[in-house]
């Protein structure tokens, strides 16, 4: 995203983009509308693959169809806009070994040298972190026959609930084409994909669809925080490295997404009159930790969902939360709850 966003906004700049694997990796990326500032907009649009006007969420005792933009992103229209927006020089193949400010060392011997480098590889130490997790498989599935899902459906939680808090999560990108995710709020990393594999399949039978073909899977396990020490999680990576992403801790605490964060730093970043790496290394650093100071209260919530809450009473907890004004609702997953939203202490969750 600060490579797209310094292509638009500062192209004089000679940029290069540090990838160990497929450029835009292997994900669907989606977010609410209200997720994002009309100002960034400028930045997002071109990415958008699909878009939807609203979505459901089904619980054992409540369902609901909420009204508001949902969009998602393929990586491989993240990758076709970076091809088109970028030359083909600022795209490099391989593993960094080492990063410094001013170069990197890749596994094959090369160096890059910059006058300056953002670290965006991935999470620090989770360690210095109190921690749940979200952990998920996700396939796309070729149906032989039109599934009938008109729109999203964020949560459904009509379902076993093993394993902490279990809720299967629906695209419907085609009329015979969709993606299907089962995610658990789990208190261990462990992801059985075997086992997740199995129960799309068996979701995909109980919703009577016949499955001709499986075109791509991902899946990931991401933090859900309920306490730590941001400086002490910044440090775990180097402290004189300006970062991004999940390395920078930019990510909202209950669902582990990051993508609005990562189009909120780009456009501060493309915004900068100075773009040394000591300006970097400050502005990331700067907004990272005031971030992080104003989100506490997610980090609350995220505590009582895991420790108030039996595992398989944790949807009890979401199907409450789902009843309340759906302005809140939004509000919650652009981690901009206001006073008044805090009195309804209901944490939800998706990526």
């Amino acid at each position: 995203m600060i490579a797209l966003a310094l292509a638009e906004r500062r192209p004089r700049l000679r940029v290069a983009l540090v990838e160990r694997a497929a450029l835009g990796g292997n994900h669907i990326w989606s977010h609410f509308g209200s997720d994002v500032d009309t100002r960034d907009a400028w930045l997002v649009e071109p990415l958008v693959s699909y878009r939807w006007s609203s979505y459901d969420v089904a619980f054992p005792q409540f369902s609901r169809e909420l009204h508001a933009s949902y969009r998602s992103i393929t990586s491989d229209r993240l990758a076709e806009v970076l091809r088109e927006r970028l030359p083909a020089t600022a795209f490099v193949t391989g593993d960094v070994v080492s990063a410094r400010p001013d170069r990197l060392e890749l596994a094959d011997g090369r160096t890059l040298r910059a006058a300056a480098v953002v670290d965006a590889r991935g999470p620090g130490d989770l360690a210095q972190l109190e921690l749940g997790y979200q952990k998920f498989v996700g396939q796309v599935l070729h149906l032989s026959r039109p599934h009938g899902v008109r729109r999203p459906v964020v949560m459904d939680a009509t379902l076993d609930q093993p394993d902490g808090y279990r809720f299967v999560y629906l695209l419907p990108l085609t009329p015979s084409e969709i993606f299907v995710e089962d995610t658990y709020y789990s208190e261990s990393p462990t992801l059985d994909q075997p086992v997740l594999i199995q129960r799309i399949a068996d979701y995909a039978a109980r919703r009577g669809w016949q499955v001709d073909a499986v075109s791509r899977s991902e899946s990931g396990v991401l933090p859900v925080v309920l306490g730590g020490d941001f400086e002490r999680y910044w440090s775990s990576t180097g402290e004189d490295l300006a970062k991004a992403g999940m390395r920078a801790g930019l990510f909202h605490p209950t669902t582990g997404y990051s993508l609005p964060d990562a189009i909120r730093l780009a456009s501060l970043v493309a915004g900068a009159t100075d773009l040394s790496h000591s300006a970097l290394l400050r502005l990331t650093h700067d907004h990272a930790a005031r971030t992080w100071s104003s989100r506490g209260f997610y980090r609350l919530l995220d505590t009582m969902l895991f420790r108030a809450a039996a595992p398989e009473q944790r949807y009890r907890v979401l199907q409450r939360f789902y009843r309340l004004d759906a302005a809140l609702v939004q509000r919650f997953y652009a981690a901009e709850s206001t006073r008044a939203d805090r009195y309804h202490p209901c944490p939800p969750g998706r990526r």
